[in-house]
């Protein structure tokens, strides 16, 4: 969009190729003068104070022909310069992209910067086109805030529509509906009932299927009242064709209207399935009523404050189910019992044993075909009921599947899951393999993850992935970056992005953040200072799989 005008200028001599770069490098930092003023829960789910401000270099244009230019390094380039989290730095590949183009690309992701993110055409194109956008306005997409993807102009897609754990209908499946103490769900069964996997799976969906309406039915009706209460005027007279249709973005006036909500937990889902499939079903080597008590339990791993209430919570619940009363202060004694209790030696070896089989189960992101095939299917379970539902702009469900930062807060209110995650920590990311549990290698992670169906996920995938810096550096691991980007985005992955940070100067940061104040990390669909962020989230980065080649 900008090189006409910087060519125009270069051939009149009325500016230089420098004096353009130097123009560039104060416009990226203008970008991150721009603060925002959040809420705590939003200040959790976006952290790092991102404005999403999207830049996108490379890709095809209408008639599908590669559109880089000398515009599209100096770009690069300027980011380079800078060196701050604004703009979003993105570069759409393809198979025409130049070789030079993501050799350049790579220089700058080998800073540690988390810039660029990489969007693949060959997916996200197709992807588009099957919600009803034509072949030569699919080509012309950019990206909008984290990793979604939009005719520009023309669309409200609403894409941060919610956030939604995926990990909370598997608990909802071990509770029977419950949580608690109080009936907040569908009632599937107890799990102790369960004979076969595919009951228990069958519970999963329909749990999910039940939680999906919900969600809905609230955005629904948040949709509407933005149209009746909050209308945007001004936003709209810059969209197409809210003017000639006489109708407000908010009331459907754009050319595409979707509601795009995005799940995450999908690694979590998949370790946790193979395991039950397994371990409870195939080798019966425990069953479902002793998982239920483990994960209760916490694996024996201890309680803290948040899950002593929960698990007194259930308590109380069955009290008053009995027609019992119970007071503030009986409930205050409940959760110091459970914070002091002493597990007995039975039931710490009935922890540890199954904690340790579940542990040792092959993972999700390790080029495993019976656990990348439950990944899949997994991802199914939510990515397709979602199509069935339309919004009240008169337009369609979509799926994404990336957390922006939420799977802290989020996994921070989800007790312990079969797959040896303890409760309350960080579920997984994105479409990315649960932290630390892609154990072999950049390349196994990369195929696990293109063998999930990013093109249903219309509304954005992320995948994130750690090097270490000594991993990049010289000609060569330049060039097998690039080669590791191509192989993933060939097997029809959407989306990958990179820190390249060693895992030790990331604890030093935590520890003397005094001392590292600039330096910049990619957290979901973002880069932000590693030092703004929060513990927990800092924590989560750290966690994630330091790989290398």
């Amino acid at each position: 969009m900008m090189y006409p005008y910087y060519k125009a200028d270069l051939d009149a001599e009325r500016i230089t190729r420098e004096s353009a770069q130097e123009l560039l490098d104060c416009i990226w930092v203008k970008l991150n003068d721009l603060n925002k003023c959040r809420d705590a829960a939003s200040a959790e789910g976006f952290a790092g104070y991102s404005l999403f401000q999207n830049l996108i270099v490379g890709g095809q244009n209408a008639e599908g022909l590669d559109v880089t230019n000398d515009l599209s390094f100096m770009c690069i380039t300027a980011s380079k310069h800078v060196f701050l989290p604004m703009p979003s730095l993105s570069i759409r590949v393809w198979n025409g992209s130049p070789q030079d183009l993501l050799l350049h690309a790579a220089d700058l992701t080998r800073t540690g910067i988390g810039l660029p993110a990489y969007y693949n055409d060959e997916i996200i194109i197709p992807s588009m086109m099957n919600r009803g956008i034509p072949l030569q306005e699919a080509r012309n997409y950019c990206i909008i805030g984290c990793v979604e993807p939009q005719v520009p102009g023309k669309t409200d897609g609403w894409h941060d529509a919610a956030f939604y754990n995926m990990c909370r209908p598997l608990e909802l499946v071990f509770s029977n509906g419950y949580s608690r103490g109080e009936k907040i769900s569908i009632q599937t069964g107890e799990v102790e009932s369960f004979r076969t996997f595919e009951q228990f799976y069958d519970a999963y969906k329909a749990q999910m299927n039940y939680q999906l309406s919900l969600l809905v039915n609230a955005d629904n009706a948040i949709d509407v009242a933005h149209s009746k209460k909050c209308p945007l005027a001004f936003l709209s007279c810059m969209v197409d064709d809210c003017v000639s249709r006489g109708k407000t973005v908010q009331e459907g006036g754009a050319v595409y209207n979707f509601t795009g909500p995005q799940g995450f937990g999908i690694a979590n889902m998949a370790d946790a399935l193979y395991a039950i499939k397994t371990l409870v079903f195939e080798q019966h080597k425990f069953t479902l009523t002793e998982l239920k008590k483990v994960l209760s339990l916490n694996y024996g791993k201890g309680f803290d404050a948040k899950s002593a209430a929960e698990l007194a919570g259930q308590v109380v619940g069955e009290l008053q189910a009995q027609g019992k009363q119970v007071t503030e202060n009986e409930l205050a004694q409940v959760i110091k019992n459970i914070l002091t209790m002493q597990l007995s030696d039975e039931d710490k070896a009935l922890c540890e044993r199954i904690y340790t089989l579940i542990d040792e189960a092959p993972k999700f992101g390790n080029d495993i075909e019976e656990v990348d095939a439950l990944a899949r299917d997994a991802a199914y379970t939510y990515t397709k009921p979602l199509e069935n539902f339309k919004n009240p702009r008169g337009g369609q469900y979509q799926a994404g599947l990336y957390p922006v930062s939420a799977n802290v807060p989020l996994g921070a209110q989800t007790g312990a899951t079969p797959d040896a995650r303890l409760a309350h920590m960080p579920v997984a990311d994105g479409v990315s393999p649960s932290a630390g549990r892609d154990t072999h290698g950049p390349t196994a992670a990369c195929n696990s993850v293109a063998k999930l169906d990013h093109g249903i996920a219309s509304n954005g995938t992320l995948f994130n992935q750690k090097f270490h810096p000594s991993a990049l550096s010289g000609t060569q691991g330049l060039v097998k970056f690039v080669a590791l980007i191509r192989s993933f985005l060939d097997q029809k992955g959407m989306h990958m992005q990179f820190n390249v940070v060693s895992r030790d100067t990331l604890i030093e940061a935590q520890k003397n953040p005094e001392k590292f104040k600039h330096l910049v990390v990619r957290v979901a669909g973002y880069s932000a200072l590693f030092t703004t962020l929060s513990r927990s989230l800092q924590d989560d980065i750290i966690r994630r799989t330091e790989q290398g080649f």
